[in-house]
């Protein structure tokens, strides 16, 4: 990417310094310009898929934390729609990364006997504990072969410290700018994907001058924070905090068994058996973030809200949300 921007922005300087006895003058068109300037904002040839938690992967185990029943998981299942986007399908060569986890090797388990059910075989779990394994060939080696990468959930910030610029990272990076692989990532996992990420902050006190603590993510995608758990925690302050602090990027709230799949890095449709929940901080009219003292509440004023269900889209570079309206049968 960078060559390409580097080999335009030399033609167009020859182009400026062209034999001037001809008195033939070239000047750098505009359009040469404003592709120099939006190289490096190509579409990614990569998909992303963020999950709010607590994902029906079918097991047991799953059931007692209260998991919604209203889904068929074999057939509108997230775990499914993630394999049926991968380039080789049950084929792909799937990596749980489980490092966010507390329970890595049950979490592990977990997912390779929910793929099973799905006749997904060629699954491998990477339980990445510090920066030297994140740097380490032979993982590198593994997540280059990959065509899904899945973060599990537990803890976000041990997902940037652990990878924050190592050699996985980077790769990640250049396999989903440059590559049509999967990176799905639920709860923790959903969180560290943006280039902001959520990694502290109480849900009843979100709204306290101080109280969200936001710190850098794995940066996939741009212009967006994301919060998981949405729903059933009821997190809408701490995506109302962050979007007052900063109302160029957009929330989003994912509920559980619930995500966004994204495709051409804005395109988001809602995914799963609950809600997503956008906070959209552009209109903004005022705040009081930068008079009150720490601990002290934030006034917001006219900050939009969207809903989104499953087969709902919106798109980041319009901002625009299409709501699917499904057909009702009459009532006889």
């Amino acid at each position: 990417m960078l060559i390409l921007c580097y080999l335009i922005s030399t033609f167009v300087n020859k182009l400026d310094n062209i034999d001037k006895k001809s008195r033939v003058f070239y000047h750098k068109p505009i359009y040469l310009e404003f592709l120099i300037s939006n190289t490096q904002k190509m579409v990614p040839e990569g998909k992303l898929i963020i999950i709010g938690g607590a994902i029906n992967t079918g097991s047991f185990a799953e059931t007692q934390f209260g998991l919604p029943d209203n889904m068929n998981f074999f057939e509108r299942g997230i775990l499914k729609r993630i394999t049926t986007e991968s380039v080789k399908d049950t084929q792909s060569r799937f990596e749980i990364i489980t490092t966010a986890s507390l329970m890595p090797e049950k979490v592990g388990e977990e997912y390779i006997k929910a793929y099973a059910q799905l006749d997904v075989h060629n699954v491998g779990v990477l339980n990445i504990t510090n920066r030297e394994e994140a740097n380490a060939d032979e993982n590198y080696a593994r997540i280059q072969a990959a065509e899904v990468i899945i973060f599990t959930g537990g803890d976000q910030l041990r997902l940037s410290s652990i990878f924050g610029g190592t050699k996985i990272h980077q790769l990640l990076l250049e396999k989903y700018r440059t590559e049509p692989v999967v990176i799905a990532g639920t709860s923790a996992g959903a969180a560290a994907s943006s280039k902001n990420m959520i990694y502290q902050g109480s849900s009843k006190d979100a709204l306290l001058k101080g109280e969200v603590k936001i710190t850098g993510g794995l940066g996939f995608i741009d212009d967006v924070i994301v919060d998981t758990h949405f729903v059933q925690r009821g997190r809408i302050g701490r995506l109302l905090y962050a979007a007052a602090s900063n109302p160029g990027i957009l929330g989003i709230g994912l509920g559980e068994d619930t995500g966004l799949f994204i495709s051409d890095g804005h395109i988001m449709e809602a995914i799963g058996s609950g809600m997503v929940i956008l906070v959209d901080g552009r209109t903004m009219a005022d705040t009081n973030l930068t008079d009150v003292e720490m601990g002290q509440p934030v006034s917001i004023k006219n900050m939009v809200v969207h809903v989104m269900c499953d087969g709902d889209v919106y798109d980041l570079n319009d901002h625009s949300l299409v709501i699917q309206h499904p057909k009702v049968a009459p009532i006889a």
